[in-house]
């Protein structure tokens, strides 16, 4: 294959530091030969993204001769006079020969960055000037025929391919002087200049005796032009296997091979340009002595073939070859064997934390529902004056009627009439002392949550008659204003009631010892689109701005003697009920509560409030 050769020149002028840095890139062979396509993506991966980069080509070994060197020489003077390039890196053998004779002319004192050239064409030159560095490589020929024979310990000929161009004899004549190490191991059968017709016919006539080594041609026979690479495809497709010394190779049908890497040339090559770019002196570079070829492999060519895996150096690279399981997932199955070991456990520890969590949310509803009914019993012994004088005024009433039928009944008048409406008026205050009684009941009872459909207009309206004697007791004039339409919810009326009496004493504590005026409390019911608001407004003191995050927190009080649990047990029966609960204050100006809850259901099934 011909040799990938690039000159990068990058520029960093002292007088224009900062500028965009240059680099020309010259290849031996032209454009689009693999090999160079893969220098320079390694090159390019390397160099700073702020780095032009250009390339030109010698389209060796197409072209060649005095005269055309010349014109090559004359058009790069005239085409980089001026901007020339800052460092030269020339990659191959021929790019390094024809820099090296035109450099005065070109790029005087410019270093120079040399890759891709064998080891053996170095040691040919005169010694490299102080500041012409670079790595050598090493075409390993012998090590790819090498593996060939030992991957196919049966094979008794070897047949090595080459073209007709200037290059393809050099690999020709390389390849004579090293083959002689193999004398004795095999019969060698060199396939030299022939049309390429003639040596895939060859080829696909050859036994399961033999393997084909190649380093792929330039030109065959009979002058037609081939890249290295598609000339090993088409005797990569014979009968026989097939090695090369390219990784560009690698793809095209032939097994492997010791191969350099192209893409790691213009990789170290971009490397050692950079340092120099930053300041290094060429003669301050630690550099490696060469760049070794690897074993390459395609492994689907080692099952075509039927090659022994254990044959195969451990450190070969494998092409196309289908991880297994474990090998693309390795990770993954580690971590899925631990999730497996403990999962078993896990589940086992979550079915008991499970059950643990239930027992332990019963026993918090159980203690929720405890506290809520002792909240409901504390708030009845507020209201007990209130409520004493609710029913003694209907008992008072009672017996007064009852004094007045006695003396009418001791008159021997017949009066029935009056005695009719007296009876009436004793039905009528024991069914008022009735309702007292069984509002109090139902809200100092204990039950079971219930979770029923109810209207906050009538919870509100059956609560009036606890509330208000309470508020006259205490001066505050008291309005209940209900929503002009139904307000369903779904949860426990008498919890809902809770709140609200919890809300209505706070405020009535709130305008105590206020002027008249301002003892007023204020308790509605509104309705939007979506939602059920239950609104308690004072027009006492207003409420600290320090205390309103801390209002419904537990124990947090600002009476003397309270306890701090009536706002908390509230928030947490509205939000039981899938509502929220706010305040809002103005010092001097009052209070508001404001407890909401998703509307439920259609409001007309709830019936009349």
């Amino acid at each position: 294959m011909g040799f990938v050769v690039a000159c990068c020149f990058l520029l960093v002028s002292p007088a224009l530091a900062g500028e965009t840095q240059h680099v020309l890139v010259l290849y031996s062979n032209h454009r689009l030969l693999p090999a160079n396509l893969e220098f320079e993506a390694g090159l390019r991966e390397t160099l700073a993204d702020s780095t032009e980069l250009s390339a030109e080509f010698l389209n060796y070994p197409r072209f060649d001769g005095a005269s055309y060197i010349r014109a090559l020489a004359l058009f790069l003077n005239e085409k980089y006079a001026r901007r020339p390039p800052g460092v030269l890196v020339a990659a191959g053998e021929e790019s390094l020969d024809f820099l090296l004779r035109h450099r005065a002319e070109l790029f005087p004192r410019i270093p120079m960055v040399h890759g891709a050239v064998a080891r053996s064409f170095l040691s040919s030159l005169p010694p490299l000037p102080a500041d012409v560095v670079g790595v050598p490589i090493e075409y390993d020929f012998p090590g790819t025929i090498d593996l060939a024979l030992r991957w196919h310990p049966r094979a008794r000929r070897l047949v090595v391919v080459t073209g007709s161009s200037a290059q393809d004899h050099a690999w020709e004549a390389k390849l004579r002087g090293e083959i002689l190490q193999f004398q004795g191991r095999v019969t060698v059968e060199f396939l030299v200049g022939l049309p390429t017709d003639a040596i895939l016919k060859r080829l696909s006539e050859l036994g399961s005796d033999a393997v084909v080594f190649t380093p792929g041609y330039f030109e065959d026979g009979v002058g037609r032009q081939f890249s290295p690479r598609e000339a090993a495809r088409l005797m990569a497709a014979a009968a026989a296997p097939v090695y090369g010394p390219f990784d560009t190779f690698m793809g095209t049908g032939i097994v492997g091979g010791s191969m350099p890497n192209f893409a790691a040339m213009g990789r170290q090559a971009g490397e050692i340009a950079n340092a120099l770019l930053a300041g290094v002196t060429p003669t301050a570079l630690r550099l490696p002595e060469i760049m070794l070829p690897t074993a390459n492999f395609d492994w689907r060519q080692v099952r075509r073939w039927d090659i022994d895996a254990n044959a195969i150096p451990g450190d070969a690279i494998a092409w196309f070859k289908e991880p297994t399981f474990l090998e693309a997932h390795r990770n993954e199955a580690i971590m899925a064997a631990a999730v497996f070991l403990l999962q078993a456990g896990l589940i086992a520890w979550l079915l008991v934390e499970r059950r643990r969590r239930r027992l332990a949310n019963l026993a918090v509803q159980q203690q929720r529902f405890e506290l809520a009914h002792a909240a409901r019993l504390a708030v009845a012994g507020e209201l007990t004056g209130a409520i004493a004088h609710e029913i003694n005024q209907p008992l008072g009433a009672i017996l007064s009627n009852a004094d007045t039928a006695d003396l009418l009944l001791t008159s021997g008048v017949d009066r029935r009439d009056e005695l009719r409406a007296i009876l009436a008026d004793i039905r009528r205050d024991d069914l008022r002392a009735s309702a007292v009684i069984q509002r109090l009941r139902a809200l100092l009872a204990k039950h079971a949550v219930e979770r029923q459909p109810f209207d906050l207009n009538g919870a509100v309206r059956e609560m009036e008659p606890v509330l208000q004697p309470e508020a006259r007791r205490r001066g505050v004039a008291l309005e209940v204003r209900p929503a002009a339409t139904a307000a369903p919810l779904v949860g426990d009326r008498v919890q809902i009631q809770q709140v609200l009496l919890n809300l209505v004493l706070n405020a009535l504590d709130a305008v105590n010892g206020l002027p008249e005026a301002r003892r007023t409390v204020a308790v509605s019911v509104e309705r939007d689109a979506d939602r059920v608001i239950l609104v308690v407004r004072d027009c006492g003191h207003g409420i600290a701005p320090e205390h309103l995050p801390k209002l419904f927190d537990s124990f947090f009080s600002t009476k003397r003697r309270g306890m701090g649990l009536g706002l908390s047990i509230a928030r947490t029966l509205v939000e039981v009920h899938g509502g929220r609960i706010r305040a809002e204050s103005r010092l001097g100006e009052g209070a508001v509560f404001q407890a909401e809850w998703p509307v439920a259901g259609d409001a007309g099934s709830l019936g009349p409030a």
